[in-house]
């Protein structure tokens, strides 16, 4: 029995595996003997981990959304963390065109399988919650106009960032929608060393 850091690493294989056929072929192309294959095991084993497609797929959301939480640092004040958030998840984007990829292909899919359109309504209401949380806190701080509904924005801005995801031959709009964003949260620009002292 291989040991629990053995199967996780194995299980993180599958998934990237699989994630990089999604980027490059979509899900039409997801063969799961060619997952094994390029993770170097066989059918059987990749079973063993994701016994349906489903279940592979959900790993490859998993995975992507993991991918976009790193971009939420778990310091600073509520304003901080909403405008690094924003930069950050452009920054992603940017260096890692196959996210983009992946999750367009996943919203692309989800008009046309409920499994699928169930797990991306799962981790964008998470998504929702936290973004709604972190206005509200901003906003109790005084950072943020108060008469701002915290749900509406947060809606916002998880619809902004998707539509981060599209094709290129969208991408400048999405920056200006993402730069008008900024502006109409009012998001102050970063402290500097020399003010956080004063």
């Amino acid at each position: 029995m291989p040991s629990a850091n053995t199967q996780e690493k194995r299980r993180d294989e599958l998934v990237r595996a699989a994630f990089h056929q999604v980027a490059e072929r979509g899900f039409e192309g997801l063969r799961t003997r060619e997952v094994a294959a390029e993770a170097g095991v066989n059918i059987a084993t990749l079973h063993y981990y994701f016994p349906t497609k489903e279940a592979l797929i959900r790993g490859v959301l998993e995975h992507a959304m993991g991918r976009f939480r790193t971009t939420l640092a778990p310091h600073g004040s509520p304003e901080d963390q909403l405008r690094n958030h924003l930069r950050a998840v452009r920054q992603l984007l940017q260096e890692e065109p196959q996210l983009g990829a992946v999750m367009a292909e996943l919203a692309l899919r989800s008009a046309r399988d409920a499994s699928i359109a169930a797990l991306l309504r799962e981790t964008n209401d998470t998504w929702h919650t936290t973004i709604r949380g972190l206005l509200r806190r901003a906003a109790r701080a005084g950072h943020l106009r108060p008469e701002l509904d915290s749900d509406e924005a947060a809606a916002l801005v998880v619809a902004t960032l998707t539509a981060m995801t599209l094709p290129a031959a969208a991408a400048p709009r999405t920056e200006l929608a993402l730069r008008q964003l900024e502006l109409w949260l009012e998001l102050p620009p970063p402290a500097t060393a020399a003010q956080a002292t004063d």
